[in-house]
């Protein structure tokens, strides 16, 4: 685990979010193991995905957009505000709803052309 994990008087893991705060367990209420916070849905790069281990980044993650794969699942996708990478990381059940619907929703809501041109087909 990475450095802002501690373990818990019961043997969980727990972290700090480092956007919010909330002390977080490291398994979601479905026994899964999570590494964002289920409030914000932040979590910081302590995994270097090129190299398939440990990152000195330990940046920030920002959830940025939601992805859908094939089987249905969702997947948050964060990028790094320190050093740019991208990450995907599964969807927890208990993860805030109301974040990942406006995630889900925003490139509907704020497309890169006008909406008027539908008007004209």
């Amino acid at each position: 685990m990475s450095s802002h994990t501690t373990t818990s008087t019961l043997g969980l893991s727990i972290f700090a979010c480092t956007w919010c705060g909330l002390t977080v367990s490291a398994y979601a209420a479905d026994g899964a193991l999570r590494n964002h916070c289920p409030s914000c849905l932040h979590s910081r790069h302590v995994l270097d995905h090129v190299a398939d281990g440990p990152s000195d980044c330990e940046g920030r993650m920002s959830p940025i957009a939601i992805a859908v794969l094939r089987t249905g699942d969702w997947m948050v996708i964060h990028r790094c505000v320190r050093c740019d990478e991208l990450t995907s990381n599964p969807v927890c059940a208990d993860d805030n709803q109301l974040i990942l619907m406006r995630m889900a929703v925003r490139p509907l809501a704020q497309p890169p052309f006008p909406l008027e041109a539908f008007g004209t087909l």
